[in-house]
């Protein structure tokens, strides 16, 4: 199975570590998908959910607001403003980090169907786990 290395930095350091099978990123031009060995190059990143397919095939959330991404054919890069990840070992801790989540995403002032969008994302997604 290929996989690919996931690191997600904010300014307050390292939160997400992790071979992936999959990423997809909500890109300023629409939401994208990178696989192992996908091209390389750098794109911006806005408010929004990333869903990351981990190599046991469960997927983790990571909201962001803002950043950039580097891609390359084994490695993602993801710098950004901040970051929520989307997890937790209960119900209450999951609950927890879906609501700084969605006050992440809010404090962007997108408009009101981005950012119904993503906190529905982001609920469907973290239930799943």
């Amino acid at each position: 199975m290929s996989t690919l290395k996931l690191e997600v930095v904010t300014p307050l350091g390292l939160i997400f570590s992790h071979d992936v099978k999959a990423v997809t990123l909500p890109g300023v031009e629409g939401e994208f998908g990178i696989l192992p060995g996908h091209a390389s190059f750098v794109s911006m990143l806005k408010a929004g959910v990333m869903d990351i397919e981990l190599e046991s095939g469960k997927h983790d959330v990571v909201a962001v607001n803002w950043g950039y991404v580097k891609v390359d054919e084994e490695k993602v890069i993801v710098l950004a403003d901040g970051a929520v990840s989307v997890r937790g070992s209960n119900e209450s801790e999951i609950a927890a980090s879906i609501e700084n989540a969605n006050k992440l995403i809010e404090s962007m002032g997108d408009s009101e169907t981005s950012i119904a969008l993503a906190k529905a994302r982001i609920e469907s997604i973290a239930r799943l786990r």
